[in-house]
């Protein structure tokens, strides 16, 4: 039977109790704050990391995990016996991680030809973020523990890359302007108008999907394009960042709505968090297939 390791990175949102219960290695960014670098998910916990912005004027940023990092994961894994890593990845499209994590591989089989008949690194870009790919992670990784085939793992984990829809709402277009998803125009006549964007990322791309006027309105829409989205009976994740008591209405709201409740439950990282900002709700939904 083959022995299975499963990666992510630390922009999966997986936190450090779930990695060590499910053994998942997770590599961590870097990010870059106030002069200092900080490794995501060993300098600091989610709400450290939001009281940081609160105090302060600078705007993180963050880098992808270096290549150096894969290459000594894989060492680490070839050396303890595992027959296959299977690694998924930040977006391609956001990040340089995923084109690291193959660079990182072919260095591994050019230094270790023996490995190429006992050992294999599978690496699938998520085409997404946080726990749009997490979840999948966590799930594979109980897969693993179970003795399932890396066939049937990698298998499912394209299943639901292909069906997954992230979703989220910023209660402050700031950090969305910076980041791009806005213009500076839009983003300073939404916060004039009082107007909310709601975010969807899908296969790699971000857009804007709906428009809410005052922030009364935003978890009736995110709970209306849950209903309407989404694969009834299938499992959902919310998203957290530093609204307790908006988080608190939202799951509320969206239980009554669906009729069950999340399967779980995540605080945004950095990763999120510095594009987006920690004043944050959002959701991960299962959807139609589209690839």
């Amino acid at each position: 039977m083959s022995k299975i390791k499963i990666m992510t990175d630390s922009a999966s949102d997986i936190d450090v109790k779930t990695a060590e219960e499910y053994g998942i290695c997770v590599l961590g960014f870097t990010v870059v704050f106030d002069g200092n670098e900080y490794t995501e998910g060993v300098d600091f916990t989610q709400d450290e990391f939001y009281e940081m912005m609160s105090s302060s004027n600078d705007f993180p940023k963050t880098s992808q995990v270096r290549v150096d990092q894969f290459t000594e994961a894989y060492e680490k894994f070839y050396g303890e016996g595992y027959s296959e890593i299977i690694y998924v990845s930040i977006s391609s499209t956001g990040s340089s991680t995923y084109n690291n994590s193959l660079t990182a591989r072919d260095e591994f089989f050019a230094n270790h030809p023996e490995a190429n008949e006992k050992f294999k690194i599978h690496i699938i870009d998520s085409l997404n973020y946080t726990a749009a790919y997490g979840y999948p992670v966590i799930e594979a990784a109980k897969k693993a523990g179970r003795g399932i085939s890396s066939d049937d793992i990698i298998s499912f984990i394209n299943e639901w890359l292909s069906c997954t829809e992230l979703h989220f709402v910023s209660y402050t277009l700031e950090y969305v302007r910076r980041s791009g998803r806005l213009s500076a125009g839009a983003a300073f006549m939404g916060e004039l108008l009082g107007l909310k964007p709601v975010i969807t990322v899908t296969d790699g791309e971000s857009h804007v999907t709906e428009k809410v006027r005052g922030e009364k309105a935003i978890i009736p829409k995110m709970t209306e394009l849950a209903k309407k989205n989404m694969i009834p009976q299938t499992p959902y994740i919310l998203l957290e960042g530093s609204l307790p008591n908006e988080f608190a209405a939202f799951k509320r709201e969206i239980t009554k709505a669906i009729g069950y409740p999340p399967e779980r439950t995540v605080k945004i990282g950095s990763t999120i968090a510095s594009h987006a900002g920690h004043k944050v709700i959002g959701m991960v939904i299962k959807g139609q297939r589209r690839r």
